[in-house]
């Protein structure tokens, strides 16, 4: 089974009742649920109570660290049914508590005005080492992360300017990469996960730049809350570049902004996430 059909299958959710689902996870070596994961499951739970309207936007609230050796539940809130808009509230529930709390927003198509940021003039993806690539070098000068760097991904990631985890250097709090799907999937729900699940990936990093530090040496690291405006219709396995900047760092949090552009310069989709970013030594 290649990666994005093993990806696939982790997002199929088990309906259990009305509004109640039971999603799986991968195995992970951190002994923790990648918050993207939990934050695509939710997001098809809640889907799954609406018709005919698409998410344009989600909020999720990380509570807990997920634990992917059992089930988690996902219990939607039937918030309102309106005219226009659809609001469903989501709940992740492992061993009687709550990992996450999701609010999504649902809206039927409509015409109206429309104007865009541009992208910014960044070298493509063609010809750039993938992130397996720089793991694997990684992986070379330390040996225990060699399970890391050798897991195929159902995400491609390309950075325009990668840093060295093991030594890293302080610099600018931007942070761009090009970012598809290993394969192509079939519709706009599945496609919209894809990308809440991707939108989870190196964005808390920008916040660690500026003080050369990095998720393997200097810092506890966890995302606290997620939020994510879609704008546009997605094909995930076309190249996206994931634009992203850190704005401000304080009270052991670091706050970060995101946009996805197709390699066209539309604009699909912003993203906006505050994490712990706590120094150790």
């Amino acid at each position: 089974m290649s990666p994005m059909q093993q990806l696939l299958d982790v997002l199929t959710l088990e309906q259990i009742e009305t509004n109640l689902f039971r999603g799986r996870s991968y195995p992970e070596e951190r002994g923790r649920i990648f918050g993207g994961q939990v934050i695509a499951q939710a997001l098809l739970a809640a889907h799954t109570t609406v018709e005919a309207r698409h998410c344009h936007s989600l909020q999720a609230y990380f509570i807990r660290p997920g634990d992917p050796t059992i089930p988690v539940l996902y219990e939607v809130e039937r918030s309102r049914d309106g005219k226009s808009f659809t609001t469903r509230r989501v709940i992740a529930i492992q061993r009687g508590e709550q990992i996450l709390n999701l609010a999504a927003s649902f809206q039927t198509e409509e015409p109206g005005f429309e104007h865009q940021g541009g992208m910014p003039d960044v070298p493509g993806p063609d010809g750039l080492p993938d992130m397996r690539e720089l793991w694997r070098d990684i992986a070379r000068r330390e040996p225990k992360l060699a399970m890391a760097a050798e897991r195929e991904r159902p995400i491609e990631i390309r950075p325009i300017d990668p840093i060295d985890p093991l030594d890293p250097k302080p610099g600018t709090a931007f942070q761009r990469v090009w970012m598809r799907a290993s394969e192509p999937v079939e519709g706009a729900v599945l496609n919209k996960a894809l990308l809440a699940y991707a939108s989870d990936m190196s964005l808390l990093g920008t916040s660690l730049r500026p003080h050369g530090v990095s998720f393997v040496k200097g810092v506890q690291a966890a995302s606290l809350d997620h939020i994510l405006w879609f704008h546009r219709p997605v094909e995930m396995h076309e190249w996206h570049l994931y634009d992203q900047d850190s704005p401000n760092a304080a009270g052991a949090r670091g706050f970060n902004r995101g946009a996805l552009f197709r390699r066209d310069g539309t604009l699909v989709a912003s993203v906006a996430q505050e994490g712990l970013i706590r120094p150790r030594p």
